[in-house]
């Protein structure tokens, strides 16, 4: 995994101590943002990401609501478009050190409705799964349709209707086990064939079905793994803004911890040219609560191995002293 050790080389020193990171991170001056909202009052909100621009809905009643499970998600929060931005970018070193390319799989916890890590990433991938809760779900898809750029996320018919065929016979050869463990309510986007909305709760649905859920389950013809190679597992998992909360913290790493163990772990001496590599964590997070974080450290340092992306990887936008933070994340 040389693409992987060389891209971890950028970002420093391992995170070991959630109490000692914590310290360091809000020992600083940490710029007020409010809760984090880029505008709560506005039904929708206009911004350009990459030289491209956008406008997203979002729904301000429902925010003020008081509908059971949370609505957090309902508006667009200051972080996300930076970090699309950043994800994003030809100049990353996901893309430069070749971690991420147009044959990759992406899955997001907590997406919102604004899609916007799913529509500035999509084009350049072969597959991004969006997840949250249901109530998302209309807002996503209007987002989805309306921002959709058919002349950068268009591939040849021959290699859509290649990858079809290939998805409609997985999805006959593994249809009893969908039944058994699928996510709730998945749903494709009509004018964005490769990004998929499916509801996922932290803690009562199953991880692992996510692929099965929407066919792309599709075996790897240069794995040596059991069961004909079926590959279940995600090149990237993204989440943007989800640690907020102490009740939320060990069900979300626990979904965190579920989805990479669909692929091996990484070490740096027991991979063979046809292994699969293991699934890169990327948790973006507005700095709130030093008790929060610092729960959240601690929960995730017990199964991933931790590190901060530092500002010579982040750029200006994301760097310290924003009030923002991006840890990657490797399983143990």
């Amino acid at each position: 995994m040389e693409q992987i050790t060389s891209f971890l080389s950028l970002l420093g020193e391992e995170v070991e101590d959630a109490e000692e990171e914590a310290f360091y991170l809000f020992a600083q001056d940490i710029p007020s943002s409010n809760l984090g909202f880029v505008d709560s009052r506005a039904t929708t909100v206009d911004l350009t990401i990459n030289n491209q621009d956008y406008t997203i809905h979002q729904s301000p009643t429902l925010l003020s609501s008081t509908r059971a499970g949370g609505t957090t998600g309902a508006v667009l929060w200051k972080i996300t478009p930076l970090f699309s931005e950043w994800l994003s970018s030809a100049t990353n070193p996901l893309w430069t050190r070749s971690l991420l390319s147009a044959a990759s799989t992406v899955v997001e916890l907590g997406c919102g409705i604004s899609g916007l890590n799913a529509l500035t990433l999509a084009p350049k991938v072969h597959h991004y799964i969006a997840t949250d809760q249901e109530y998302v779900h209309r807002l996503f898809r209007q987002n989805i349709e309306t921002n959709h750029q058919p002349s950068t996320s268009t591939r040849s018919s021959k290699s859509r209707k290649q990858q079809q065929q290939q998805q409609q016979q997985q999805t006959k050869r593994s249809k009893p086990k969908q039944q058994q463990q699928q996510p709730h309510a998945t749903q494709q986007s009509t004018s964005s064939p490769n990004i998929t909305f499916t509801s996922l709760d932290w803690e009562t649905d199953v991880a692992g079905s996510l692929k099965a859920s929407v066919g792309l389950e599709n075996p790897d013809l240069g794995s040596d793994d059991e069961e004909q190679g079926i590959d279940r597992g995600f090149d990237l998992l993204v989440s943007c803004d989800c640690i907020y909360n102490d009740a939320l913290v060990a069900p979300f790493v626990r979904t965190c911890a579920d989805i990479c163990r669909l692929r091996p772990v990484y070490t740096t001496n027991n991979y063979g040219a046809r292994s699969r590599t293991p699934t890169i964590c990327l948790i973006a997070q507005q700095q709130r609560s030093p008790e929060v974080f610092e729960a959240w450290l601690q929960e995730t340092l017990k199964v991933f191995r931790v590190w901060r992306v530092g500002d010579d990887v982040l750029g200006e936008a994301l760097k310290s002293g924003t009030g923002y933070l991006v840890h990657l994340l490797l399983l143990r």
